[in-house]
């Protein structure tokens, strides 16, 4: 087939896209597979794409494989040191086989490592995630995602009632979310409470709240992410502005920690009730993307009220398009937050928009360490003498 002829008739095709519709012909092409499998020079490339397929193919798998891990504590039973599969059979009453079936399928994806004797330690990832207790939780977590992703399509297509997440989450789509109780609220504030001190030391490695005198971390949880940073800037106050029953748990951790000084805890909604005043610089830790654009939008008007002219947003979360880290955000967190029933991940370019028509100005993606965990945008509160006064009633 010629570059230049079209497919389709009428069909209009720039020369990036014909040249890509050539590739896809050829690499779809059953013989060139078989010549690209054989030929010395293409053999690297041709198993490589090979193996990343059949990962596609296989992920749920080798998710279920790492799940089994952590719901056997196996990785801290071999932080004390290597076992024979015999042991751990006994210690967590599984058959020999089927303990010696999860061992090999654990070491082929370098969770666990075979040592001497006959026995297995930790492998490099399994004691990467020994030192992070929030990935665990997530892990642990996940057994209902995969639940609510048991039909995709059916999912994509919204055929479903509220799932596993939706219902984990309830305020996504709660009309009345401040009416919430402790119980209602306790596990997901758990679960983020577990990742929080990830993403402060994304944060404070990001940017820095040496010139402030005051943080307001809405949505901030129990308080896990306002105590990072207090504890790094013992001169900063801080409000915590989250549902009542959230924030009575943040205001016990602030007694408990020693921060109950300056470190003040506030019950309410952010969807419907205004923002504490104050503070000069704001927090949105993990908040915009579980939002919809209008919730979300509204949210960026209400910390554009309660800021004072010159005053600072922060905004954690991951972001879409992020060169290195797409898998994370366009495909995970995507899905994710369907299954939740509510937001989803938006570009820097999508955020900066919103950020901008709010009234912000110097909006900036902050180099982050961690990409895949999570980004941080900074934006400032434009006054009139910066000629961006907007009128966002």
């Amino acid at each position: 087939m010629s570059l230049a002829t079209p497919r389709v008739a009428g069909e209009t095709l720039t020369w990036r896209d014909r040249l890509f519709r050539l590739r896809d012909e050829i690499l779809s092409n059953a013989n060139f597979q078989r010549f690209a499998g054989g030929f010395a020079l293409t053999r690297p490339i041709a198993r490589k794409r090979a193996v990343a397929l059949f990962d596609l193919c296989a992920g749920f798998v080798y998710s279920q494989v790492l799940l089994a891990c952590v719901k056997l504590d196996l990785f801290e039973m071999l932080s004390r040191g290597p076992l024979g599969a015999n042991e751990l059979a006994t210690r967590v009453s599984l058959p020999v086989a089927s303990m010696r079936l999860l061992l090999d399928a654990a070491t082929s994806l370098k969770l666990v490592q075979k040592r001497s004797g006959d026995r297995y330690g930790l492998g490099p990832l399994g004691a990467a995630l020994l030192g992070n207790p929030g990935v665990l939780a997530m892990i642990r977590h996940h057994a209902m995602l995969y639940e609510d992703l048991t039909d995709p399509v059916a999912l994509l297509r919204q055929e479903r009632g509220a799932g596993y997440l939706a219902r984990y989450w309830p305020y996504a789509a709660n009309i009345a979310p401040a009416g919430l109780s402790s119980a209602d609220v306790t596990p997901y504030t758990a679960l983020m409470a577990q990742s929080q001190p990830m993403i402060a030391h994304e944060v404070l490695n990001a940017c820095s709240f040496r010139d402030h005198h005051c943080l307001l971390d809405v949505g901030g949880g129990n308080g896990a992410f306002l105590s990072a940073v207090a504890h790094k800037y013992p001169k900063l106050k801080g409000v915590l502005f989250d549902l009542p029953a959230v924030a009575a748990q943040a205001a016990e951790r602030f007694r408990a920690e020693g921060l109950a000084c300056r470190a003040t805890a506030i019950g309410g909604s952010f969807l419907s009730d205004a923002l504490p005043k104050g503070a000069d610089i704001v927090s949105l830790i993990r908040i915009l993307h579980d939002h919809d654009d209008a919730p979300a939008m509204n949210l960026l008007r209400a910390v554009h009220r309660a800021l004072p002219n010159g005053g600072t947003l922060v905004i954690s979360e991951p972001l879409a398009g992020i060169r290195g880290a797409e898998p994370i955000a366009d495909a995970y967190f995507a899905f994710y937050l369907l299954a939740m029933g509510s937001g989803r991940p938006r570009t820097f370019d999508r955020l900066r928009a919103m950020l901008m028509e709010t009234g912000f100005a110097e909006v900036a993606l902050k180099p982050a360490g961690m990409p895949m965990l999570t980004s941080v945008v900074t934006a400032r509160k434009a006054s009139k003498v910066d000629g961006a006064d907007v009128n966002y009633t």
